[in-house]
């Protein structure tokens, strides 16, 4: 039986526990919301309270009986609430291993190029630079309390979900007007089972590119994902005509990122090799 503790409940997190289910692991789940609606009604997990302000005191003794902790909330505000508020209950933790989900805009912008694990980190976007920082602040904790590390910089997460299938289904998908745009993607089922996978195969203190085969230009996505549906090609417009400011700070970046560490140390084969094997799963296994 393993004790698993995870700090959000999001689309990764979830997808992990579905997975592992299947596996036939046992294990003992714990997880924290913002809202306590989201506790299951059957109460098989036992989920409770977190935000920026405050937490239920239950969770301290939950984290001491843990093998395994799943951060994945981001960064609120520029701060890492976990090392806020419990940096000093991991003082006390006996851990098998702590995960951090970063993502890989802590690369910025590399205009086009490949980057690797060992590529320079200068981001560009608010995102980055604090996923950057909560990055160091936990690898910098964990090594002073001799706890083991692992981080996985996501890419760009999709699901069935949450997809550029619905979005052309729904009249938001736009083609964005960016010459040598490229960025990376990665199913979500595919972060789920290297999730699974690390439980077994660890090495403390590593960094993983978590990202899928082929990096692609929103143009190529866009355009293929149409086509699969057999509707109109959306409007286009220019990447500076771009209004949410998050998404105009995705575009400044332009990288290919590459997974060669991630398929080599965890001797993994992608469910999904790209968005054309995703998204073909995806439409054909829509409800």
């Amino acid at each position: 039986m393993s004790n698993i503790f995870c700090f959000g409940y999001g689309q990764v997190v979830k997808s992990f526990v579905k997975h592992l289910s299947k596996t036939n692991t046992k294990i003992n789940l714990t997880y924290t919301s913002r809202m306590l609606e989201n506790k299951k009604k059957d109460n098989s997990y036992k989920v409770f309270k977190l935000d920026e302000n405050s937490y239920d005191n239950e969770i301290i003794n939950e984290l001491y009986n843990s093998d395994f902790v799943i951060i994945s909330i981001p960064p609120i505000n520029g701060e890492d609430i976990v090392i806020k508020h419990f940096s000093e209950v991991f003082k006390k933790l006996k851990t098998k291993c702590i995960t951090y989900l970063s993502a890989t805009s802590v690369y910025g912008n590399h205009d086009g190029q490949w980057v690797n694990e060992e590529s320079s980190t200068e981001p560009s976007s608010e995102n980055g630079i604090n996923r950057l920082k909560a990055e160091k602040n936990w690898i910098s904790l964990c090594k002073n309390l001799n706890l083991p590390i692992q981080i996985f910089r996501l890419s760009g997460i999709y699901s069935s979900h949450n997809n550029i299938l619905k979005r052309l289904k729904f009249g938001t998908a736009k083609i964005i007007n960016k010459k040598n745009h490229f960025f990376s993607r990665i199913h979500v089922d595919d972060i789920a089972n290297i999730l699974i996978k690390s439980m077994s195969h660890f090495r403390s203190g590593e960094i993983f590119n978590i990202s899928d085969d082929r990096p692609a230009s929103n143009e190529e996505i866009t355009l293929y994902a149409a086509g699969l549906m057999n509707i109109k090609i959306p409007e286009r417009i220019d990447a500076q005509n771009i209004e949410n400011k998050m998404l105009k700070d995705f575009y400044k970046d332009s990288k290919k990122v590459s997974n060669e560490k991630m398929k080599n140390f965890f001797d993994y084969k992608l469910k999904f090799p790209s968005y054309v094997e995703g998204l073909k799963y995806i439409r054909d296994n829509s409800t």
